[in-house]
């Protein structure tokens, strides 16, 4: 069952890309969670599709969601209907078939107009201490871990700090992948709180929450990450930077 916009903009804080008899492509919004981790978790995308899917669930059909974003990434998810939909798709991420783009405003004007990070990404705490259990870092002994850069723009200036437009396209998926190799180049994402200036600061928003001075000190309450295009097959769906992300690069402009 395909649904009608109106029904549509009535369901979800989430915005439908498109959608087939087999699957339906989401807009996920920065700081919902994909997958409910515990019972307790609240409304998770998983819990919105299944909603949005009811009709489809209720006559065989499931839920299955191809590409997890990080709870606070906002972008493109693609969800399957059907078993067949979701073994093809599947097939196609596992053989490096689905092409995905991402936005992402970084700290730093890099110089040159592209470049490849091409270094191997293991979790911290396997091979270094690390407080975070989630942690990963570039060590020899991790998995390959290999993303091109491209920057869109520069902006902002001494006083009001140097930032970039950047398009990454990650050729492996490890995790995190795209936050540590930003980092590991120089120009970390905007608000990330694990991998930007300083750990400690993911550290203090888990005991205090979003507080002014954790707002001083990344200027974006979530990091600036948007997957911004999935290409499958013959399927292209894309998403325009999101306005949190806009009104940010737009805030930096104006303060020339």
């Amino acid at each position: 069952m395909l649904r009608s916009d109106m029904s549509r903009s009535r369901i979800k804080p989430f915005r439908v890309v498109d959608e087939s008899e087999d699957w339906i492509v989401l807009d996920k919004p920065a700081g919902m969670q994909v997958h409910p981790s515990k019972p307790a978790d609240l409304f998770t995308l998983w819990h919105g599709a299944r909603e949005l899917l009811a009709y489809e669930i209720a006559n065989g059909g499931q839920v299955s969601i191809i590409n997890r974003l990080d709870r606070e990434t906002s972008g493109l998810t693609l969800v399957c209907k059907n078993p067949n939909s979701a073994r093809h798709f599947s097939q196609l991420m596992e053989r490096r078939q689905v092409r995905k783009e991402y936005l992402a405003l970084v700290w730093g004007w890099p110089e040159a107009d592209s470049f490849q990070v091409d270094a191997p990404i293991a979790r911290q705490g396997d091979f270094l201490p690390s407080p975070i259990y989630l942690k990963r870092c570039i060590h020899a002994k991790g998995a390959e871990a290999v993303t091109d850069v491209n920057v869109e723009e520069r902006f902002g200036s001494e006083a009001t700090g140097r930032f970039s437009l950047v398009r990454a396209k990650p050729l492996t998926g490890r995790t995190h992948q795209i936050r540590v190799h930003l980092s590991h180049a120089g120009f970390p994402l905007v608000g990330d709180k694990i991998y930007g200036p300083d750990e400690g600061w993911y550290l203090r928003f888990i005991e205090t929450g979003w507080t002014d001075e954790l707002q001083k000190a990344l200027l974006l309450p979530r990091h600036a990450l948007h997957s911004c295009l999935l290409v499958a097959g013959e399927h292209r769906w894309e998403s325009p930077l999101p306005g949190d992300l806009v009104e940010f690069r737009e805030g930096i402009l104006g303060g020339r």
